[in-house]
C-alpha cells in the first residue's frame, strides 16, 4: 500500500495561505526538482493568475538591480506585496548564484511584504533559468501582487523574458554602445516600456532620443512604447515607471491575455525537457542510439530523421 508523504499537500497549502517559510521551501523543492516538486506545482495550478509579472532586462551595466530595488520600494508605498526572482550568473565552481541582487536589495530584508529569491542562470542563454517561470508561479500562488523577474542580461537572442512577463521593461544606460546595439538587434520589439537609467549622466538625453528615433522606425503600434528616464540611486523617475507598469498591466488584463493564464512556463519548461533529453542521448550507451549517430556522421540520414529515430529508440528502450 502506498503511503502519501504528508509534507506534499501541506507544503502547497501553507504556501497558498501565504506562509513565507513555505514559499521559500517550495522554491527550493522546485529548483532542485525533488520528488515533491510535481506535487506542489500541481496543487498551485488553480491559484495562478493573480500576480502581475514584470520582467526587467537589459545589458550588464544598465543598473537593473538598483532600478528593481527602487521600483520595489515604490510598489510598497502603494501597498503592493512583491516577489523578486533575480537570475544571477552561475558560479563556475559551485553552479550557485552569485547573489549580487540580494546585496543591492538589502533594504527590503526586514519587510514581510517583499520576498527576494536569487536563482543561478545555470547557463541559460535566454537570461532566465529553467526554474524561473515555476518560481514566478509559486510567488503568484503565494499571493504576491507583483512578481518581478530580473534577467542576467540582454543580447541578440535573449528574449525569453518576453514569453513569461505580463509587463516587459528594457533598460538602457547612457554611453554604452553595446547597449544600443543589443536593442537594435531585436530586444526593442519585446518592450512595453523602455527606460534610460542613470539619467544624471551627460549622454542620457542623447540615448533617450536614439531610442525614440528607433521606435519611430517601427510599424505604428496600438499603444506607443514610452521611453522613460530614471535615476535609480536618486530615486527620480520611479513614480512614472511604476505608473506605466500599472497602465500596461491594466491594459493587458482588459484584453484578457495575461501570460499567467496562458501558461507562462511552457517555453522554458520545453527547453528544460529538451536539455534533459540531450543529456540522456549524450550519456546513453545504447547501441541503437550510437548506430543512428554513426549514420548521421556517415551522411546516410539527416538530422531531422535522426532526431525522430533517436526519440523512437529511447521510447522503446524506456518501455522495455
Amino acid at each position: 500500500m502506498n503511503v502519501s508523504n504528508p509534507e506534499k499537500p501541506n507544503l502547497a497549502t501553507r504556501l497558498i495561505n501565504g506562509e513565507v517559510a513555505a514559499l521559500a521551501r517550495a522554491i527550493s523543492v522546485v529548483e532542485r526538482d525533488t520528488p515533491n516538486a510535481i506535487n506542489v506545482l500541481r496543487a498551485i495550478r488553480p491559484h495562478l493568475g493573480h500576480a502581475v509579472v514584470v520582467g526587467f532586462t537589459g545589458p550588464p551595466g544598465a543598473g537593473k538591480s538598483t532600478l528593481v530595488n527602487a521600483v520595489v520600494a515604490e510598489l510598497r508605498t502603494r501597498d503592493k506585496t512583491v516577489g523578486v526572482v533575480a537570475v544571477d550568473p552561475s558560479s563556475p565552481i559551485t553552479g550557485g548564484a552569485v547573489l549580487g541582487d540580494r546585496i543591492r536589495m538589502a533594504e527590503h530584508t526586514m519587510d514581510a511584504g517583499v520576498f527576494i529569491r536569487s536563482l543561478a542562470s545555470r547557463g541559460a542563454l535566454g537570461g532566465l533559468s529553467a526554474a524561473a517561470a515555476q518560481v514566478a508561479d509559486l510567488m503568484d500562488a503565494a499571493g504576491r501582487d507583483v512578481v518581478i523577474l530580473e534577467t542576467v542580461g540582454a543580447g541578440q537572442s535573449e528574449v525569453e523574458m518576453a514569453r513569461i512577463a505580463d509587463v516587459r521593461i528594457v533598460i538602457a544606460a547612457p554611453g554604452l554602445g553595446d547597449d544600443i546595439q543589443a536593442i537594435k538587434a531585436g530586444i526593442l520589439e519585446i518592450a512595453d516600456i523602455l527606460v534610460v537609467n542613470k539619467a544624471d549622466q551627460p549622454l542620457a538625453s542623447q540615448t533617450k532620443r536614439q531610442l525614440e528615433a528607433m521606435l519611430s522606425l517601427r510599424a505604428p503600434a496600438e499603444h506607443p512604447v514610452p521611453v522613460l528616464s530614471t535615476d535609480a540611486i536618486a530615486r527620480t523617475g520611479i513614480t512614472d515607471l511604476a505608473d506605466s507598469i500599472e497602465t500596461v498591466a491594466a491594459r493587458n488584463e482588459r484584453r484578457d491575455d495575461r501570460s499567467a493564464l496562458a501558461g507562462r512556463s511552457r517555453h522554458l519548461l520545453a527547453q528544460a525537457v529538451a536539455k534533459a533529453a540531450e543529456s540522456y542521448v549524450l550519456e546513453s550507451r545504447s547501441q541503437a542510439v550510437e548506430a543512428i549517430i554513426l549514420s548521421v556522421q556517415e551522411a546516410q540520414i539527416g538530422l531531422s530523421d535522426a532526431a525522430k529515430q533517436v526519440l523512437n529508440t529511447i521510447h522503446k528502450e524506456l518501455d522495455d
